[in-house]
């Protein structure tokens, strides 16, 4: 039976003929989602139009409007009727016995009723002061009766919606936030509810809300069909439950799953997940423009009149090479080109989520369009980039969630895809399998002072659960999964191993702590053949704490902790047996360029540098695109004749000029036939944070200045920092020193963990300097966000440092860090 068929038997029938023919349209048809919603709102159009005419007479200055989702014309098989009955303020015992004959037909059938009386000035005022009523006001529609009046009523809602948006968005941004509050993540939830959640159907309308202000409007693209696909779920969950209900419990998600001709219960959360998805990044998108706006017009005025009336100009703020900060949010340098940079896509990420700043959309979408796939394996920089995203802390999941919505993840992790919106069926966990993972580098981060290698636990942190999206024990999937990721992303033969072990065996500790007898010489011992080594051994134990952490309260206790941290002390003493390797050789001889560097700084006096371009060997993979060397940044050659200050003041001027180290390493060389006499030299790799390297001459003027006391660097920095754009928000993990008990015979190794930022090394110098200690050797890596930097320091004598006082040199200088 078509619908024009059904309207016509409800017509004929009444109300009895109204009920078969609804209960016909919503089991006997195959129509479902659209269109059933469309044919049920036009049925139920035509009966109460029925009923309106019926029960008006000659009543004149009447109408009925449907308002809220009926206005929409979204009707599911047991939605309210929201209906406004409009009256222009005549016969009041007329307009009330009109109400009679329409409402109590809809009781009497058992729907659903939200129904009010009002004239348009009352329908207004009621507006003004009740959001949800106006809400509700700017979808009316026409149903019966007067259609001027209903017109009129419409005209004048949307104009109050406009004249007072900037007063009503943040009342209705404040409103969205507290119902998120109390009903949670749609994306994640288990048992969400599909309306009112956050990314729900509540926050779709609120999208059309300020779409209908005129001052923002949100993503449209994907909109539409993530608001239907909730809608469809919602049809097929009234269906099942026979219910007004719009939370998806646990056992009514099979049946809606069958309704919807989906595989299973995991397919259709995964659907409504992606759905919600869209939709709360569309919602984040648009208040962020609601608020851009909103300050726009606040500070305008004052700007003109301070102008004299000209328009004031956005300033751009450089953070990185190709990359910007503008009006608050991450967007791309007028000059960058994604077509021919392809690591710019994970750089506007790093960036931003160092700021602590939004990507802006346009930027996102710019790259996810243009930007050309990065190689294979990937350049130092895109694995670095990556690394430095991961270890950003909290800003790190909104940066990724716009990337996501682009589609750029799955590009440049092919493997996200098969665990993106993956439910995980288990009331431990809060989140789903692609969302844990971020959770737990997000956890990680904050345990990189912990570990040598700070990049190698942030990747095993992506990558611990990658495995989830394939059949089987998804440690043993992972694995290999992890091993070909880690491979492609850049990784050396030994780091891709570790990895993968660290993958393999992330439930290792844990499991074992909690379910094995830890005085069985035997359980300790098999722990230590699956972990290997020291190192490793370093790294599961961050990585199960950041996984225990991000999976929910329950998966995480002192207890289970202190459980941990024993097996692992165990685990450590059974490693321990080899005797431990030197960290560094201090005697290694220098290269001949070295030699004939620290020869010319012994005779000039003064500084000598050289800079050359660094590279490596092209990679044996067929996929490179091609044989030419990959750039590594460039390798800057210092010898110094040893005096006090050289490692802040080289590290200052290096700081000045932009110049980040990536590597750094400085030791004494003696001088043959010289009495008391050495020189310094400084083997650093650097590379610009943006723009191009400074002259070699122009470096070494300002050391030489340095090294006098004419160049204030710490001023310079000062400077610098105070206009630099600040982390809103966010709180990077604090700095740690340790001293590093036998490492050395010859000198006491202190080793520092931070967040790398300009300035840190020439931080740390000028510490040890005021320590009264001498740096004999220092060897600074940079991994990602974080520096590692460990210094061989020696008393005025030059002989390691008393126990009590490294540790004190050590507390200074946290302290120092810290400050």
């Amino acid at each position: 039976m078509s619908s024009t068929d059904v309207r016509t038997e409800a017509e004929d029938s009444g109300p009895s003929g109204y009920a078969a023919a609804r209960l016909r349209l919503l089991t006997e048809g195959a129509q479902s989602g659209p269109p059933r919603r469309a044919a049920l709102a036009e049925l139920t159009d035509d009966w109460l139009s029925g009923l309106f005419t019926a029960g008006a007479d000659d009543l004149r200055g009447v109408s009925l409007v449907a308002v809220g989702g009926y206005g929409r014309g979204e009707l599911s098989p047991r939605s309210d009727l929201d209906l406004l009955l409009l009256h222009d303020g005549g016969d009041a015992g007329a307009v009330a016995a009109l109400a009679d004959r329409i409402w109590y037909p809809v009781w009497d059938l058992g729907l659903a009723l939200d129904h009010s009386v009002r004239t348009p000035a009352e329908a207004r005022k009621t507006a003004g002061e009740d959001l949800k009523v106006q809400l509700g006001l700017l979808d009316a529609r026409h149903i019966a009766g007067d259609l001027g009046l209903t017109a009129g009523l419409r005209t004048a809602v949307l104009a109050d919606w406009r004249n007072q948006a900037p007063k009503r968005l943040p009342e209705l941004q404040e409103l969205c936030a507290e119902r998120a509050e109390r009903q949670g993540e749609l994306q994640y939830l288990l048992e969400p509810d599909l309306k009112e959640a956050r990314g729900g159907l509540r926050d779709a309308t609120a999208l059309r809300a300020v779409a209908a202000s005129w001052l923002a409007d949100a993503p449209r693209e994907g909109l539409a069909d993530a608001r239907r696909r909730l809608l469809d779920v919602r049809d097929a969950l009234h269906l099942t439950t026979g219910r007004a209900t719009d939370r998806l419990a646990l056992q009514e998600q099979d049946q809606v799953a069958a309704e919807l001709g989906l595989l299973d219960a995991d397919t259709l959360l995964r659907q409504v997940y992606e759905a919600a998805r869209v939709i709360s990044y569309a919602s984040d998108v648009t208040w962020r423009e609601v608020g851009r706006v909103l300050r726009s017009r606040a500070v305008r005025p004052r700007l003109r009149a301070m102008l004299g009336g000209g328009k004031p100009t956005a300033e751009r703020s450089p953070l990185a090479e190709g990359v910007v900060e503008q009006d608050g949010e991450v967007v791309l340098a007028r000059a960058a080109r994604p077509e021919r940079d392809p690591v710019l896509p994970l750089r506007a990420a790093a960036a931003a989520a160092q700021a602590g700043l939004p990507l802006s959309l346009h930027a996102v979408r710019r790259m996810a369009a243009a930007a050309r796939p990065v190689p294979t394996p990937w350049p130092a920089e895109a694995r670095e980039q990556l690394v430095t995203l991961l270890g950003s802390g909290r800003p790190t999941v909104d940066v990724w969630e716009a990337l996501e919505a682009e589609g750029l993840i799955t590009r440049l992790l092919p493997d996200w895809e098969r665990v993106r919106c993956r439910p995980q069926r288990n009331a431990v966990h809060l989140w789903t399998v692609d969302r844990h993972l971020i959770e737990t580098a997000v956890r990680a981060s904050e345990f990189t002072r912990r570990v040598h290698r700070p990049d190698l636990l942030l990747v095993a942190a992506l990558l611990h659960d990658i495995g989830k999206g394939w059949p089987g024990d998804h440690s043993v999937a992972g694995e290999i999964i992890a091993k070909d990721v880690a491979a492609r992303i850049g990784f050396d033969r030994d780091d891709v191993a570790v990895l993968s072990t660290l993958v393999r065996h992330h439930l290792l500790l844990v499991e074992t702590a909690t379910r094995r007898d830890l005085e069985d010489p035997a359980t300790v011992r098999s722990v230590a053949e699956a972990v290997g080594s020291q190192g490793t051994l370093e790294l599961l134990h961050a990585l199960t704490e950041a996984d225990a952490l991000a999976t929910g309260p329950a998966a995480w206790s002192t207890w289970r902790a202190s459980l941990v941290a024993d097996l692992v002390k165990r685990v450590a003493a059974v490693l321990s047996g080899d005797a431990p390797e030197e960290l560094v050789a201090d005697d290694e001889a220098p290269t001949a360029e070295q030699e004939r560097l620290a020869i010319e700084a012994f005779r000039t006096g003064g500084p000598v540098l050289a800079l050359r371009a660094q590279t490596e060997p092209p990679g044996e993979s067929e996929d490179k695109p091609s044989g030419d060397p990959e750039p590594l940044g460039v390798e800057l050659l210092i010898a110094v004749p040893d005096q006090p200050g050289v490692l802040p003041a080289v590290a200052g001027v290096l700081a000045v000029h932009r110049l980040t180290v990536r590597t750094a390493e400085l030791r004494a060389l003696e001088m043959p036939d010289a009495v008391d006499g050495s020189v310094l030299l400084l083997n650093w790799r650097v590379a610009a944070q943006y723009g191009s390297l400074p002259q070699a001459a122009r470096l070494r003027a300002d050391l030489v200045r340095a090294l006098d006391g004419s160049l204030d660097i710490a001023s310079r920095l000062a400077e610098r920092d105070a206009a630099y754009p600040r982390r809103r928000g966010v709180v990077a993990p604090a700095a740690r020193v340790t001293v590093a008990p036998a490492a050395s015979h010859h000198a006491t190794v202190i080793e520092v963990r931070a967040q790398d930022a300009p300035g840190l090394l020439f931080r740390i110098g000028r510490a040890l300097e005021d320590a009264d200690v001498q740096v004999r050797s220092a060897h600074v890596s940079t991994l990602g966000a974080n520096a590692v930097d460990a210094f061989y320091v020696t008393s005025a004598k030059g002989v390691p440092l008393p126990g009590e006082e490294a540790a004190s040199v050590a507390r200074a200088l946290e302290e120092t860090l810290r400050g």
